[in-house]
């Protein structure tokens, strides 16, 4: 006999969930002879490609990890103690394979479902616990971006909150001790809003300049001095000016916290707190403020409420805080969090509690000393009066600098080298003793005496912290339970693994949430993230030591542009907000630069993201608003009206392709054409780029500025809320002005500051989308586009007689996506928020609830659902319907009934008295399938109002329970 020889690795066969035969039949129910018919219904001809992606010949699984493997390779894994705010750590393996390396974690969504997103919630309220502890403030959120980014955000917050004789001031005082990166935020932060920043010694600093509204400092000081702030911040309270402080986390083990001496914030990175350097990210940056501040902290706040049966239960604390909903009102665009970080940063402190922390910090403090000791035992000088972890070492020479550098580089160390005649030393948690011999060697070397001036084999058994009183930590930390009890490896695994099986991720069923696309993370994109040579490089290491990365970003980047069609890529915007803030600054810089700084409006449509007008706000621009149709497309009379009437003034368009509804608009072309015309510039907003890929692009539509959700399109986990890279991709003449960097050469001839803390963001997760491109290949792409658009059109096909489908295109298909019109159910008394707790008892998670339409239902299932999972949850979606028909033909209560009781606990439905007015059986197993495979909700539905009026964000003792009216009581 004679057989067809075919690859049996075939990646894209992998990635795409129905095989050939589900294809045609999944075709013959929507009533399509073939994809390419599907596709000429959906996507209009204007815009479609002329000629296929051109991208390299796809790769196996295998073939990709050797290749990617010798990329890598190229990178030199050095010690590294550079510092500035990148410093190596130890992340336990236990919580390296159970939850970095764990599916259960880094494949579950933003836990705005909350009733299966309790164990994320409670990991999150211990993340923080943990900073409100070591910073010794009173609230703080559940992460940030970066330090510098959350230095800047502080910022803003202070800008937006000036009162009494400073309500007019404009400037912000920045210590010059600063780490570099921060302070090129800040300038990135502030010249849109117009705030100018005054940098120096915060000892010289005239806090009587009553134009003056905030001030920030660092601790310890970007060249390892410790400072006492008491002094400088009650001096600056006295003149009505609030003081921010970035502190090391490490150090508070040690240290007084900011918070005792009275700072308002502090702010800084948890990468301390084991997470890998990652060449920059991602991490999870902290922000930690008075109570005072509780209604403007930006970012997401985890909070302690009550669930329908009074029993204690996480949620998202005063959601208006996502300041997104706030849209051109807003103050900060914050859409997400480093949820997956945080986690991880958090299960640190739980692991290694109170005790082992302040020995990480003691040992790393120590280190320090001794080193100290050796080096002035082989003549140098140690500037640093004070210090906790780093030495500020002075040569006599740059000839005796470059010699050290020559010899610490020949033996595998990165220094930082401030300037001619300094050099930095930072130790860190994964410093031993002889790395420090290691490193006294080196200037023994140079010096030319003996090495052998560290005689001891091990650390003394006391140590002595020489540091006035006023500097040494006496408060204690951690104290809570959760802290002083899982020390051990069982009790961590189990106390991890309880946390996960109380959410739904991707390993337990389908996501279909409308423009967050939850696509499959495939094992073989995520298994690099983990290498050293991936991880273990810090983002300042000197270019010939990171090869392997420089690799990944040209060819990343090329690929990129090849998809979006744009001739320039940066990489360093680390979430799609920021993406979004990073191309309206590019647009504002290139308009300045032809000296039209008055083009500063920017048209939105009304159903654009919040992060939209939120972003442009932040970029200095005046937000117009244009129309909608009923059909949910941009009304093209209104745009161009309003295109028309600020022509001199207009800066761009912010526009979503295919729409926010989910249709790919007929008049796409003539809508960018418009703000051409009128001398704009468009802007896309990449949210359904899953939509555009193969098929068309951003600059064929006739975009300038895109950018792009990596972490939706191109499978990077969203990690339970993060993390995310939202890079964005422009135009050739808009390429100069593509963000650089104060450390790194990074953008473009006429580049913006920085957008982000590091230089190429999030860089550590790029592999993941590198890794989607190679295995998927240029046809591979196209075909999951077209089976994503193929997967949305077949559930609207099965659901559309249960449930109104709201937008459509001309020829009644939806793009990648729909959205199922839920407001009739009213009548019954059945809210769509009902619908969304109802899917937890068949083990599903709600599609978006009421975006963009309040009441409706948005729907996206991706190319890597197969037919049986469409199936399964459309049967789900026809079973809920006929229950709320029960309920409009009164066979139901309309106030006790399976829906208004979502989701049902074991707990709930194991009662000796079962008093509902509908079987067990009905509320628990619904369906066949969910006696064999059965996720329970831990709680009942959650009371969001009784968290917000009782805002309690820490996991301390916080609560009894009162029998008699069915609430808990802070009492603490």
């Amino acid at each position: 006999m004679i057989f067809k020889i075919k690859p049996a690795d075939v990646f894209k066969e992998r990635h795409n969930g129905p095989d050939k035969e589900q294809i045609q039949d999944m075709l013959a129910t929507i009533g399509a002879n073939s994809l390419d018919q599907l596709i000429e219904e959906t996507v209009p001809a204007a815009i479609r490609l002329k000629k296929p992606l051109n991208l390299p010949k796809a790769l196996s699984e295998r073939d990709f990890l050797n290749q990617f493997g010798k990329i890598v390779k190229q990178n030199k894994v050095y010690k590294s103690y550079i510092g500035l705010g990148y410093n190596d750590t130890i992340m336990p393996p236990v919580i390296l394979r159970n939850i970095m390396e764990n599916p259960g974690w880094y494949t579950a969504y933003t836990p705005y479902q909350a009733e299966i997103a309790q164990g994320r919630l409670e990991a999150l309220i211990n993340y923080q616990t943990m900073v409100m502890d070591l910073t010794g403030m009173e609230i703080a959120n559940a992460s940030l971006l970066d330090e510098g980014t959350a230095a800047a955000e502080a910022m803003a917050m202070f800008f937006a909150q000036r009162k009494g004789s400073r309500k007019n001031a404009t400037r912000f005082f920045v210590s010059d001790q600063v780490l570099p990166q921060t302070i090129d935020v800040l300038v990135t932060r502030a010249t849109p809003l117009n705030i100018e920043l005054v940098i120096g010694d915060h000892r010289e600093a005239n806090l009587e300049d009553d134009t003056l509204f905030g001030a920030i400092l660092q601790y310890p000081a970007a060249d390892g001095e410790v400072f006492d702030y008491t002094d400088f911040i009650t001096k600056a309270h006295a003149q009505d000016i609030l003081v921010v402080v970035a502190a090391d986390i490490l150090s508070l083990t040690l240290l007084t916290p900011p918070g005792e001496m009275g700072a308002d914030v502090v702010v800084g990175t948890t990468q301390r707190f084991g997470v890998p350097m990652g060449f920059g990210g991602p991490h999870a940056g902290y922000f930690a403020t008075k109570d005072a501040f509780k209604r403007v902290i930006p970012g997401r706040i985890i909070g302690i409420s009550v669930d329908a049966a009074g029993n204690r239960a996480y949620r998202m604390a005063l959601q208006t805080r996502e300041q997104h909903i706030r849209r051109e009102k807003a103050t900060s665009n914050i859409c997400t969090a480093q949820v997956l970080l945080a986690v991880i940063a958090g299960m640190y402190a739980v692991y290694h509690g109170p005790r082992r922390l302040k020995y990480i910090g003691l040992n790393t403090h120590v280190l320090a000393q001794q080193l100290e000791s050796g080096l002035k035992a082989l003549g140098f000088e140690q500037q640093n009066e004070q210090y906790f972890d780093t030495l500020k070492i002075t040569v006599e020479s740059a000839d005796m600098q470059h010699a050290i550098r020559t010899e610490a580089e020949a033996a595998g160390i990165n220094f930082r080298y401030a300037d001619a005649t300094t050099i930095g030393i930072s130790i860190n948690q994964n410093t031993d003793l002889a790395d420090v011999k290691n490193i006294l060697a080196v200037f023994a070397k140079v010096a030319g005496k003996a090495a052998d001036v560290l005689s001891i084999d091990a650390l003394p058994e006391e140590a002595e912290i020489t540091w006035p009183e006023s500097l040494i930590r006496k408060s204690e930390f951690l104290q809570q339970e959760v802290f002083n009890r899982h020390h051990s490896e069982h009790e961590i695994l189990r106390y991890m693994k309880h946390l996960e099986n109380k959410d739904i991720s991707l390993a337990h069923s389908m996501i279909a949430l409308g423009s967050c696309t939850m696509k499959l993370n495939a094992t073989a994109e995520m298994i690099p993230v983990t290498w050293p040579e991936i991880g273990a490089l810090h983002p300042f290491a000197p270019a010939d030591q990171t090869k392997g990365y420089q690799q990944l970003f040209t060819e990343l980047e090329s690929w990129l542009c090849e998809i979006t069609g744009f001739d320039g890529v940066s990489l360093q915007p680390n979430s799609g907000a920021q993406g979004e803030y990073a191309g309206l600054l590019v647009i504002r810089a290139y308009h300045e630069s032809r000296g039209d700084h008055h083009r500063n409006v920017a048209l939105i449509p009304s159903s654009a993201h919040g992060t939209n007008p939120a972003s442009a706000v932040m970029a200095g621009m005046e937000v117009v608003i244009v129309k909608c149709d009923e059909r949910g497309n941009i009304d093209v009379a209104d745009l161009r009206a309003k295109a028309e009437k600020y022509k001199e003034k207009l800066s761009c368009l912010m526009v979503t392709y295919p729409s926010t509804h989910g249709v790919y608009e007929e008049s796409i072309i003539e809508i960018c054409q418009i703000i051409h015309n009128n001398g704009g510039r468009v802007y896309m907003d990449g949210a359904n780029m899953n939509a555009q890929v193969g098929l068309t692009s951003p600059a064929n539509i006739g975009a300038d500025v895109c950018h792009l959700n990596l972490h939706k399109t191109f499978c990077i986990p969203h990690g339970g809320g993060g993390p995310g890279v939202g890079p964005i991709g422009v135009v050739a003449d808009l390429v100069p002005f593509l963000p650089g960097h104060a450390v790194v050469k990074t953008g473009g001839e006429k580049a913006t500051t920085a957008i982000s803390a590091a230089p190429w963001g999030s860089a550590s997760i790029l592999p993941i989308s590198y890794a989607y491109i190679a295995m998927m290949g240029g046809e591979g792409l196209t075909e999951a586009t077209k089976i994503a658009i193929l997967n949305a059109n077949y559930i609207k096909t099965r659901l559309e007689s249960h449930y109104p489908v709201l937008y459509v295109g001309t020829n009644g298909r939806c793009a990648h996506e729909m959205i199922l019109d839920c407001r009739e159910f009213k009548k019954a008394g059945v809210e769509v928020e009902d619908i969304a707790k109802r899917l937890m008892d068949y083990g599903f998670h709600a599609p978006t609830v009421s975006f963009p339409v309040a009441g409706t239902l948005m729907v996206e299932p991706t190319e890597s659902e197969a037919q049986e999972e469409l199936d399964r949850f459309c049967d789900v979606m026809i079973s809920i319907r006929e229950e709320i028909r029960e309920i409009e033909a009164g066979k139901a209560d309309q106030k006790d009934n399976v829906l208004k009781n979502a989701p049902h606990t074991m707990k709930a439905v194991m009662v000796e008295n079962w008093e509902r007015p509908y079987a067990r059986e009905k509320a628990v197993f619904p369906m066949a399938y969910l006696r064999e495979n059965k996720v329970w909700p831990t709680v009942s539905r959650i009371d969001s109002a009784y968290g917000d009026r009782n805002l309690v964000c820490s996991c301390a003792p916080i609560e009894s329970y009162n029998e008699n009216n069915n609430e808990m009581v802070a009492v603490g």
